[in-house]
């Protein structure tokens, strides 16, 4: 384990959890990688170094009931008091097209209780009307974050509804263009929204999606969200993974908080290495799952199959080597126990992994008309939460189905379900638990 300590932010440590034995022709290294920020020394928080820009879906379906645009306005009020002086921020109204609510003249305003008040007084003024096209507002939000001298860049985004005036196509344009710039978070209120959208914007821009089926709720949201963006210390971290000739990486993929695929966002780093983007950093800790494949070796031979070290991005476009490490080993051995244990981490996540694809492929079975199929996944999904420990994402499956007996996976498809709780069930599916120490 290394640590590397940024001048007033936190401290990064690096650990590995792997079983390092392989049996004879033994080839897949698997091992979970703990990355840890501790200890921010700057109790302030990032002040002008962190720019936020709020996108609030204003088209006309806000209007029913009416109510819902009337929390949507209380909500990112409260997300504005929440920002500490000397944030540049930003609100902007999406319909069909994105609109500057506040400052105004393609710039952002740096809080302080005037601004605050300017920008809740202009908020009043929002109504809803139009459709619905979720690129312009996140290019938008693009132009006015690039224009701030700041290092952290993060964008709050909220709809209620579909995004019907522009191609998938053309959001997923706006997507590439935008990953790496900054992070958002995404927010579908009520339930006439598409869970693959919210979702896909929110892997894209390495932030969190979520379901507020109750309008009223928004405030309490908005307001943890944006204390989550003020705890953020340091940007553009990556995981780097060197491997020597001869090896293979399988797949990267962050295990924890959530579930969220890195393979294939890799970006070479010099010779055997490469970069997994991991966005800002704060206070927190979260999980990766490495999968190294290693040319075969004899008995008794070892080799480090992996070295994983921290980068941050620095704003000349160099990089920054944070100092943490973890090494990844392969070990022969013809101890067939030594072989063939689990580490508790893997097999933890491995878990976790399964019960999120899972659930992805028994909603969809289940939209399809496949009953038998849907009930097949959903149980097994009952079955690795039951295991696993994570009790809040069978809360949310015994809201799909009726649980017979949660050990084997015997379940029963509701015959009616709520569109609210199919939807929560599917947007935090990917949220995982850790081991239990």
């Amino acid at each position: 384990m290394a640590n590397f300590a940024k001048p007033g932010g936190p401290q990064f440590s690096v650990d590995v959890y792997q079983n390092e034995y392989l049996p004879e022709g033994g080839r897949e290294v698997n091992a979970i990688v703990t990355v840890t920020a501790r200890g921010g020394t700057a109790p302030a928080g990032p002040g002008a170094s962190a720019a936020v820009v709020l996108m609030v879906d204003c088209s006309g379906s806000m209007d029913y009931p009416p109510t819902k645009m009337r929390n949507a306005r209380d909500a990112t009020a409260a997300a504005v008091d929440t920002l500490r002086d000397g944030v540049h921020f930003g609100i902007v109204d999406g319909t069909h097209v994105a609109r500057e609510v506040y400052p105004g003249g393609g710039r952002l305003a740096v809080a302080d209780p005037t601004t605050r008040a300017q920008a809740k007084q202009a908020l009043r003024r929002l109504g809803a009307g139009g459709g619905t096209a979720i690129g312009t507002w996140l290019r938008l939000a693009d132009r006015l974050l690039a224009g701030a001298d700041v290092s952290i860049r993060h964008g709050i985004l909220l709809t209620d509804g579909r995004n019907e005036h522009e191609s998938a196509a053309e959001l997923k344009d706006t997507l590439d263009a935008c990953a790496g710039r900054f992070t958002c978070d995404a927010r579908g209120v009520g339930t006439d929204w598409e869970v693959k959208e919210v979702t896909g914007i929110a892997s894209a821009l390495l932030g969190t999606a979520d379901i507020v089926a109750d309008p009223a709720r928004l405030t309490e949201d908005f307001t943890r969200i944006m204390e989550s963006t003020m705890g953020k210390e340091v940007a553009d971290v990556a995981l780097r993974v060197w491997t020597p000739v001869g090896t293979r990486i399988k797949f990267v993929k962050q295990v924890a908080p959530a579930v969220a695929e890195l393979t294939d966002r890799r970006t070479e780093a010099g010779p055997r290495a490469g970069d997994y983007p991991s966005g800002s950093w704060g206070e927190e800790s979260r999980d990766y799952h490495l999968c190294v494949e290693v040319p075969a070796a004899g008995l008794g031979q070892e080799m480090l199959a992996a070295r994983v070290s921290l980068v941050a991005a620095r704003p000349d476009g160099s990089v920054q080597n944070l100092g943490a490490q973890g090494l990844v080993r392969a070990v022969w051995t013809d101890d067939m126990a030594a072989s063939t244990s689990l580490n508790a981490q893997v097999a933890h996540y491995t878990g976790q992994a399964e019960l999120a694809q899972a659930i992805k492929e028994g909603m969809d079975l289940r939209r399809a008309g496949d009953m038998d199929g849907a009930t097949a996944k959903l149980g097994r999904a009952v079955q690795l939460a039951g295991v696993s420990g994570n009790a809040d994402t069978a809360k949310l499956l015994a809201k799909v189905v009726d649980v017979v007996d949660a050990p084997t996976g015997t379940v029963r498809l509701k015959a009616k379900v709520a569109e609210a709780d199919e939807m929560t069930l599917e947007t935090r599916s990917t949220k995982t638990v850790r081991v239990k120490k």
